[in-house]
């Protein structure tokens, strides 16, 4: 007898139906065709230790599991429970009328139990698409798989209660979650915020201004000047995520496994932090089996590479593509896969190897062109991606321990709000441009027209600064993101002034 039943397998940040078909018949031995990984060729073990608990027969017979479409590679042991059940009610030991109406997903313990799955948002996104009428899958995923409306998500702890609700000896009533509720109660909920940080007011002012046209940051001071606790309150005060951006970046996660147990929506942008020992791979994405790096983890929220000097080359350079067009390509024999990566890159470093170069205090013991070979180990083209260069230097005791507070990032976060609604109106006819940063250069000159006097003053400071070619653009970019948390229409003189002042690696002699 031969039953079927339905999986999903996930490509990138979607999913593709696999149908499990299950033949017992004369002979000997479990065999699993379909191109299936080693994961799944073990789960023959599992399912047999997982049907004896239950109390039921493994068959004795020859059974053949075929997952279809067979040129697609299947990995990881969340086909467990499908199989389970397809051989169950091959041998005649299960009498479901509805199995092939469901998407059924979930990996077995020995004793029975089932385990959390990767990629589940997105197995429940592609279920309704298809119009399943609902989806079975381990409790501790229900929640994540709620998420979804249209479609009854049904959670299990064991084979024998997905047996039981198969068979209708067993109600188990679908999850249902207000989702937009839920959203909308949590969203911009941080533990930080900018009124607790003392002083650094310059810098808070570049934060502002990057927040608000989506710019890349770089910040350089110091150590203990503060670059790490301004970085991590950046997410505070971007624009609160939409709907759709959660659950864009709430599916990538779940493929890469990070949403944990009971998870759901999530409502704050990310923050991610990789130590500098990360490899090129685990930074943007790939592996043998595909996986979204870093760069798609923070998609609509913010990278933060701390000590940028420190991570290797070849890992700096890779991200100078995803940068550029906001996704990443990541291209096998076999299959191409493409991960969103739209994100604002924040960079912190230290001035020279000991630390103190430039510092109001302390003297830097660093060897002449040892802070220009320590600045060089960042290449040219990832600093032409990075609009605002900001030196941060020590908080006085005295701004320390001042009592008055400043502004909260609420308030900050509304400045940069009514900032990037001019934006939206201003490209509203461009697609995939929101933010100033985006702006590509033929736009650059039709956008951010600015008066003589401001041609003079550019001028004088490419001239007399040694400004690069490449700080043209970002210059104006900068501006222009200036002149709209001003609310004024076009570029004054003090909005270029202040975009000038924010390219400190660009200046000739910076470094000695």
């Amino acid at each position: 007898m031969v039953a079927q039943s339905f999986g999903s397998a996930v490509f990138g940040v979607d999913a593709r139906t696999i149908t499990v078909e299950v033949n017992v018949t004369q002979g000997q031995h479990l065999y699993i065709s379909g191109m299936p990984d080693t994961a799944v060729k073990e789960s023959e073990h599992r399912v047999e230790s997982a049907i004896k608990t239950a109390g039921y027969q493994m068959p004795r017979n020859k059974v053949v599991v075929n997952l279809a479409p067979a040129d697609i590679r299947k990995e990881g042991a969340a086909y467990d429970l499908p199989i389970a059940l397809c051989i169950l009610q091959a041998s005649g030991q299960m009498e479901a009328i509805a199995l092939e109406r469901y998407v059924i997903m979930g990996e077995l313990a020995l004793d029975g139990t089932l385990r959390p799955i990767k990629g589940v948002l997105p197995i429940a996104i592609q279920s309704r698409k298809e119009t399943y009428q609902g989806f079975v899958l381990p409790a501790m995923n229900a929640h994540e798989g709620a998420i979804v409306n249209g479609l009854d998500i049904i959670g299990v702890q064991t084979l024998k209660e997905a047996v039981e609700f198969f068979e209708g000896k067993r109600e188990i009533k679908p999850l249902v979650v207000d989702t937009r509720d839920i959203f909308q109660s949590k969203v911009n909920h941080y533990d930080s915020d900018f009124k607790d940080v003392q002083g650094q007011e310059n810098i808070k002012r570049a934060l502002e201004i990057a927040a608000a046209g989506g710019h890349n940051v770089i910040m350089i001071g110091p150590p203990g000047a503060g670059k790490t606790m301004l970085a991590k309150r950046l997410p505070t005060i971007l624009p609160p995520l939409t709907l759709h951006e959660a659950l864009e970046t709430t599916k990538i996660h779940s493929i890469a496994g990070k949403i944990g147990k009971n998870g759901s929506l999530l409502t704050t942008r990310p923050f991610r932090s990789p130590h500098h020992t990360i490899s090129d791979v685990a930074l943007v994405g790939g592996g043998g089996h595909p996986q979204p790096g870093e760069i798609s983890l923070s998609h609509n929220g913010v990278l933060f590479l701390d000590e940028l000097p420190e991570f290797k080359r070849t890992v700096l350079e890779v991200m100078r593509q995803p940068m550029e067009e906001r996704r990443v390509t990541i291209s096998r024999a076999r299959i191409s896969i493409d991960y969103p990566a739209n994100f604002m890159l924040v960079a912190s470093m230290n001035p020279c190897p000991c630390g103190y170069y430039n510092h109001p205090e302390k003297e830097c013991v660093c060897g002449p062109g040892v802070v220009q070979r320590y600045l060089s180990k960042v290449s040219g083209p990832l600093l032409d991606r990075i609009d605002l260069h900001v030196e941060v230097v020590p908080v006085s005791f005295d701004e320390m321990t001042a009592q008055r507070r400043s502004d909260t990032s609420e308030v900050i976060r509304e400045r940069v709000v009514r900032a990037r609604k001019i934006q939206s109106e201003r490209f509203r006819e461009q697609q995939q441009i929101y933010c100033n940063a985006m702006m590509p250069s033929n736009m650059v000159k039709d956008v951010c027209v600015i008066q003589e006097s401001g041609v003079k003053l550019l001028k004088t400071a490419m001239e007399r600064l040694g400004l690069s070619a490449r700080a043209y653009d970002r210059i104006l970019k900068v501006s222009r993101t200036i002149a709209d948390l001003a609310g004024v229409p076009h570029i004054q003189v003090e909005h270029l002034a202040e975009a000038i002042q924010y390219r400190s690696l660009d200046r000739d002699g910076w470094a000695g």
